[in-house]
């Protein structure tokens, strides 16, 4: 009997438990969705897609008998080291498939181009949506929870909140991250934590796991306890001609007047500038630099991820002598697939270091302008380093 319990118990020691109930169940928040489990089709699905095997490759379905192409587009390109879209092969019964990979264990977006149009995944029930067309995404798990899933630890709380703007003229939200053992009566510094041109207030939970990797860092001892906001920084329709001017202005008329005021209000913060932060990615981390630049009397760090803008838009701070003294954290980051000696970024911590002016550059992760980059750039530096300085 010993030899007979003695493989199933190394197993679980070495490779955690198994997968029983993946493929897109939905019933708990699983770190590897799209394993095959017990081989059962998502609920309302034709076949089963994607299917993630334990060796990191993935094979992609589609029951589309009468489509004359068919291919795997999208990020995920990225991952696999290439920059035009993969084909899919049909079998007799209209079955197209695709096997690719192996791919590093990360969450990935994709779409399908199908006889030249791009749709998402019609079998995947992680299904994305924000401020541009749907897109289906494949978790590519390793051999337990990442640091960016849902982990047996303490966990926060996010609470949607619905509000009147009069800078935009109606009803607005914004999501709060509340850390694990809350306490109304202890005072909480805060992130304000921004979306780029394609995101929307709920992006950073639903795909950028924010909540998660703060559960997690508290949990590691590796960052501090905080409120974190999530507006909605879509402030202007996008396609707006005028879109980048008019916007910086709005924004920052909302943040001063309407989104730090509702906070302070309802939640125990520390509401001096040591202990407010506003960071970013791509549009967000410009939103964070002009913001948060122009108004050093509140915000005393300031997050810049996959992002930067002229110099010019933050007149005369640049110039300040003291201004080392105003800036307690200033962070400018971004991925190691999307930097080139003219980025926007490079540029701007060239720029910086030209005026002695301190801050941390940090290149990193193996994505590009993508969530794969700023949930990295999140874990591994900007959330651990705030509020240690003050």
């Amino acid at each position: 009997m010993k030899k007979h319990y003695a493989i199933p118990v190394l197993f679980i020691l070495c490779f955690g438990l198994p997968k029983l109930d993946a493929q897109q169940a939905h019933v708990n928040l699983d770190w590897a969705p799209q394993a095959i489990g017990d081989g059962l089709t998502p609920f309302m699905a034709r076949t089963i897609s994607p299917e993630v095997h334990d060796n990191h490759t993935v094979t992609f379905r589609v029951n589309a008998p009468d489509v004359k192409e068919l291919s795997l587009s999208g990020p995920i390109l990225l991952g696999l080291k290439t920059r035009e879209p993969i084909p899919f092969t049909k079998n007799e019964e209209g079955l197209w498939s695709l096997t690719v990979g192996p791919l590093t264990p990360e969450i990935y977006y994709y779409k399908l181009m199908l006889d030249g149009v791009s749709v998402v995944d019609p079998s995947n029930t992680l299904v994305g949506f924000a401020n541009q067309p749907g897109f289906s995404m494949v978790v590519v798990h390793g051999h337990g929870p990442a640091w960016y899933d849902a982990r047996e630890v303490p966990h926060g709380n996010i609470t949607r909140h619905i509000y009147h703007s009069d800078v935009t003229n109606g009803e607005r939200e914004m999501f709060v991250y509340t850390p694990p053992g809350y306490d109304p009566w202890k005072e909480y510094p805060v992130l304000y934590l921004l979306g780029g041109s394609g995101e929307v207030a709920s992006t950073w939970t639903m795909f950028g796991r924010v909540n998660f990797i703060e559960d997690n860092l508290i949990a590691e001892g590796k960052a501090l306890p905080m409120i974190i906001v999530i507006p909605n920084n879509q402030v202007l329709h996008r396609m707006d001609p005028d879109h980048t001017p008019r916007s910086f202005e709005l924004f920052d008329e909302e943040m001063l007047k309407v989104i730090i005021p509702l906070v302070d209000e309802n939640y125990s913060t520390v509401t001096n500038k040591h202990g407010r932060a506003i960071a970013g990615l791509s549009m967000g981390g410009r939103h964070a630099q002009i913001t948060g630049l122009n108004n050093l009397d509140v915000f005393g760090s300031i997050g810049m991820l996959s992002a930067a803008e002229s110099m010019d838009l933050n007149p005369g701070v640049f110039e300040d002598p003291d201004l080392n003294d105003k800036i307690d954290y200033l962070f400018v980051g971004a991925g190691t697939n999307e930097t080139r000696p003219d980025s926007r970024h490079v540029v701007f911590h060239e720029e910086l270091e030209k005026r002695n002016i301190e801050h941390v550059y940090y290149i990193g992760s193996d994505g590009a302008h993508d969530f794969v980059t700023w949930r990295h750039l999140l874990y591994y530096q900007f959330l651990p380093n705030l509020w240690r300085t003050n």
